[in-house]
């Protein structure tokens, strides 16, 4: 990417994800669910925040924003991390700030899936557009992030439509599947645990089902959101409580959760395996924070793998999507520019005077 513009117009980008954060950091940093609406009002309180959307997924929290004020990114940096209970200094030295055409760059590699830790997965194309519906549906956009956050995702149908990008096992739930297709062979035989009701974990569970796993069982908190995803799967409902007592009947279990900290403690998954007679036990964890305490892969004949394991392991089969990632970045970096030079003007009219700040950081995919 280019150097910041000497105007950048006060449209900025500032947060942290994968390329940046290691995973117990970026589990501290992670919005609880329901926390994006308490924020907003926060930072609707910022004097020169003109316009602003939040993307919290997985692998990334980021702050997309319009500003007609110096140091509005520096208040919106103080006020996140005040509410998460984190140290801005410690902030600094993983966040990605960026200004101007870099921040319209920015937002269309990663609404293409081209910025993801899997490179090419779909998933991040509907976060990015549930993340603007809801800053849309707060009043907080308007002309200038409306405008770019609609070109970008024209710009991700148009990368995945003339380039290869997503082709092969690129999705989370894929590249589970084929750990647990290693570890156990053939999957008929095996029974599946789904805790958690979300949508990454239903994907994982039809995507076991897909490859012929013999059982399905699904717990949440919540009964009736077991119970109606079950029917949907076909599956067995399973009581939360129930999760420790039965965990040893299981031989995959996929954890996807919004709980706020781990639900399977090392001390139920020891016990549950001194009922398997030495046969393995596969944790999948795709919740953030982690569902799964880490000691758990510590036990004997237990296989535990989180999002940067499976992250790492897709990226093994990376280099044959390289030459797609250049072609959809060169096919981005025409429409960021068209896209830069469109707003552009209209944002160099309410230009804040500049500010001191430290240097931009960003580390580029790879």
């Amino acid at each position: 990417m280019s150097g910041a513009p000497e105007n950048d117009g006060g449209l900025f980008i500032l947060g942290a994800n994968h390329h940046t954060t290691p995973l117990e950091v970026r589990e501290r940093l992670s919005l609880a669910p329901g926390a994006t609406e308490f924020l907003q009002g926060e930072l609707r309180a910022i004097p020169g925040l003109r316009e602003f959307a939040i993307l919290n997924t997985c692998n990334r929290v980021e702050f997309y924003g319009v500003a007609d004020a110096p140091g509005v990114p520096e208040r919106v940096q103080a006020v996140f991390c005040r509410r998460q209970q984190f140290a801005e200094a410690d902030f600094m030295r993983h966040r990605v700030s960026l200004r101007g055409e870099q921040t319209v760059r920015h937002l269309l590699e990663v609404a293409a899936g081209l910025d993801s830790q899997l490179v090419g997965e779909t998933e991040i194309f509907g976060q990015v557009k549930e993340a603007y519906a809801v800053a849309q549906a707060s009043g907080s956009t308007g002309p200038v992030l409306n405008r770019v956050f609609q070109k970008a995702f024209q710009a991700a149908k148009h990368v995945r439509t003339h380039t290869a990008i997503s082709t092969g096992q690129v999705s989370v739930a894929n590249v589970a599947v084929e750990l647990a297709r290693d570890i156990f062979g053939d999957l008929a035989p095996t029974r599946v645990l789904l805790v958690g009701a979300g949508e990454i974990g239903e994907k994982t569970a039809r995507a076991f089902q897909s490859r012929g796993a013999g059982s399905l069982s699904v717990a949440s908190r919540r009964l009736e959101r077991a119970m109606a995803l079950s029917e949907g799967l076909g599956a067995f409902a399973l009581p939360f409580w129930l999760v420790p007592v039965k965990l040893g009947e299981f031989d995959i279990i996929v954890c996807a959760t919004a709980a706020p900290g781990a639900v399977l403690p090392a001390a139920a998954v020891q016990s549950a395996m001194r009922r398997r007679a030495a046969r393995p036990q596969l944790f999948i964890d795709l919740a953030l924070p982690r569902d799964v305490e880490t000691e758990v892969g510590r036990l004997e004949n237990v296989y535990l793998y989180n999002l940067d394991d499976l992250a790492k392991i897709a990226g093994e089969n990376r280099a044959a999507r390289e030459a797609e990632l250049s072609r959809g970045r060169t096919l981005l970096d025409e429409r960021a520019g068209r896209l830069w030079q469109d707003i552009g003007p209209r944002l160099a009219q309410t230009a804040p005077a500049p500010a001191d700040e430290s240097p931009a950081r960003h580390q580029p995919a790879s």
